[in-house]
């Protein structure tokens, strides 16, 4: 009877919180109808929203936010809406754009674009105290934002509702915006920093354009206190601003209230910034940083260029390389090339950095290389440290060989990418690599975005056109159309008698621990126990697939339970290279006699491949000698049918 009472009490307590949780979260959404528009009423966090569809969407789904007072200067909804345009609002009315506020702002967002796929950027539209919520949120989310269109808007609560300048201000808001932000006093508010007048800096550099609508004559919120102040910091910086003084029709509220002169600038503003009219221009998705000038100056005046391709299956197949190859040779016809295709399907920075050596500065002195490696980063599950090790080792080893050379990074396109920007975010793998490349100045391309953009644009299909992650002959088009008008650019403009190759000095590296001495070890060179021995050309008899280099190659093979072998090595990391495939086993090793720890060696892919695979065992460790141990472990993957561990290489970090 007990254990009845306890199970109907659990019961009914968890009944009440899931009704309780779906009540927060209202799952339910009500349409009505405005103006002709379906509107979607919903709740976010317990806030009241909206969600205006048009009748026929521009592609992509671009939105208009709407900041507090969603009705007023309503006819500029109404337009937007009748060109495709959706419209949102989220009710955080009495929140001020405080911290709190930005954070449910954030939540409506990823809700809007996740749902109902949304554009990644949007427009933002606050009126008066709006003002708030819009540059509050802007500020820490300017990669979202398309433009800024504010009316009228407080830029600075000192100014209203504080009353502190010129205005006269609003005593009980005052009182709710201080115990909204947490201030105890108005000594601690006046010492805030972050009104939407200061910190503009990120969105000046992501290029933000905004529009300001005032009235000269506003006594509630003056322009020289709020929208003048706020444009003239933002333009210091180097931002776009526009400021247009209303001053036909009524004006009411002591000029706070006004009519809008020339709504239909308003917007063609929104739509200039939020859509683009034709095709997407591939030079949007580059950031040429320290450029190529040295390696323009070689081609053009040196006449000879050896140019290296280091990734994977996506740049070990034809199509785009051959481009770019055909690209060079006809834009420097006189100058001798020398191309080195070094991509090996399934490798990311890692193997990257660690074959640099043996694929790519063996040929000579590289005067240009083209480096990707955002989607294996990825779906080989590389963690962020080592998205970052990986690709800082390949800048700085290549940098450390020659300080003049050029190098490219290019972030090709996957569905989960897609699917990551349609959610308002930036892939990890890509905020990780573009780390590296701001750090060193490396110039990128990034091609996930563009393809995603030109897709939502409607200009091709991922299904019919595009297909793959290893594109089609059309996407490898997309890609070698981006990619050329990236070298147009970079290689344009004259070259003066006076431009000379120029040294890159080397920065302080963001991870110590990067891969910058990466090496690939002989494995002929290691002292064999019992129960191992080396292949001198291994081939696999059980008719799956290989790859390149890994196979009729020498190859260090143990099948046997128990067996051990010992390694000494110098340096911060080791790691082995295996042939992975379906009778792939576990190892148990160890670093200077440590503790043991398991790996198993079996991949989702090896039952149908061979696959080649580098698992790092130990990174982050002193740079001095040290001795791995490993030796086959007695348990193995339940997919495997076999203990066997083949090892092309040991690699280390010196």
């Amino acid at each position: 009877m007990k254990d009845k009472k306890l199970f109907i009490v659990i019961f009914v307590a968890f009944f009440t919180f899931s009704w309780g949780f779906a009540q927060n979260n209202n799952d339910e959404t009500v349409k009505t109808n405005w103006k002709g528009f379906e509107r979607l009423h919903f709740k976010i966090e317990g806030k009241a929203a909206f969600l205006t569809r048009p009748e026929k969407p521009l592609p992509g789904n671009p939105w208009l936010w709407r900041g507090r007072f969603p009705d007023y200067h309503a006819e500029i909804d109404s337009m937007l809406l009748a060109k495709g345009f959706h419209v949102a609002y989220i009710n955080t009315d009495n929140q001020f754009g405080s911290p709190k506020a930005v954070a449910v702002w954030s939540e409506f967002y990823t809700h809007l674009t996740s749902t109902y796929k949304l554009q990644a950027k949007v427009a933002l539209h606050g009126h008066s105290r709006g003002g708030l919520f819009i540059y509050n949120w802007a500020k820490e989310n300017a990669e979202k934002v398309a433009c800024i269109y504010a009316d009228a808007v407080v830029c600075d609560f000192k100014s209203w509702p504080a009353g502190f300048g010129n205005s006269k201000g609003g005593k009980k808001e005052w009182e709710v915006l201080k115990a909204e932000y947490g201030f105890k006093n108005d000594a601690e508010a006046k010492a805030y920093k972050n009104n939407p007048i200061d910190n503009l800096e990120a969105l000046a550099k992501a290029k933000v354009p905004i529009l300001h609508t005032v009235g000269l004559h506003d006594e509630v919120v003056p322009p020289d206190e709020n929208s003048l102040l706020l444009v003239n910091n933002y333009i210091r910086l180097g931002g776009t601003a526009t400021v247009s003084p209303c001053r036909s029709g009524i004006q009411k509220s002591k000029g706070h209230h006004y009519d809008i002169d020339d709504p239909e600038m308003v917007v063609d503003f929104i739509l200039k910034h939020s859509t683009k009219n034709g095709p997407l221009n591939a030079s949007n998705y580059h950031n040429i940083r320290s450029g190529l000038q040295n390696s323009y100056i070689q081609f053009q005046r040196n006449k000879k260029g050896r140019v290296a391709f280091l990734g994977g299956s996506i740049t070990h197949n034809g199509g785009w390389r051959d481009s770019i190859c055909n690209y060079l040779k006809n834009k420097f016809p006189e100058t001798e090339f020398e191309f080195i295709a070094a991509g090996i399907p399934s490798m990311g920075t890692t193997p990257g950095a660690f074959r640099l050596e043996r694929d790519v500065l063996s040929k000579g002195k590289i005067d240009l290389l083209f480096e990707e490696a955002a989607v294996n980063d990825a779906t080989n599950g590389n963690t962020a440290t080592e998205q970052i090790r990986g690709m800082e080792g390949i800048v700085r080893h290549m940098r450390k060989s020659n300080p003049e050379v050029d190098i490219v990074m290019m972030h090709f396109v996957d569905p989960d990418k897609m699917e990551t920007y349609r959610s308002g975010k930036e892939p990890e793998v890509i905020s990780n690599h573009n780390r590296v490349a701001e750090h060193y100045g490396i110039p990128t391309i990034n091609l996930a975005l563009e393809v995603t953009e030109r897709i939502d644009k409607g200009e091709f299909t991922w299904q019919n056109d595009f297909k793959n992650l290893h594109p089609s002959p059309f996407g490898q088009g997309i890609y070698a159309h981006s990619m050329i008008q990236f070298l147009e650019d970079a290689f344009s403009g004259p070259i003066d008698d006076d431009d000379k190759i120029a040294a890159r000095n080397l920065p302080k590296p963001l991870d110590a621990f990067n891969y910058e001495n990466g090496v690939l070890l002989d494995i002929l060179t290691l002292k064999l126990r019992k129960g191992w021995k080396v292949d001198p050309v291994w081939n696999p008899k059980d008719g799956k697939g290989t790859r390149h280099n890994y196979i009729d190659v020498p190859m260090l093979i143990s099948e046997t339970l128990g067996s051990l072998l010992k390694i000494p090595f110098e340096g911060n990391t080791v790691g082995i290279a295996v042939a992975a495939g379906q009778d792939a086993g576990s190892i148990e090793y160890r670093i200077d006699k440590g503790p043991w720890q398991k790996r198993n060696l079996f991949l989702k892919w090896s039952k149908s491949l061979h696959l080649p695979w580098y698992f790092t065992l130990a990174s982050g460790l002193e740079n001095k000698k040290h001795v791995l141990e490993l030796k086959i472990a007695n348990e193995k993957d339940n997919q495997s049918n076999g203990h066997a561990c083949r090892i092309r290489y040991v690699y280390v970090n010196k």
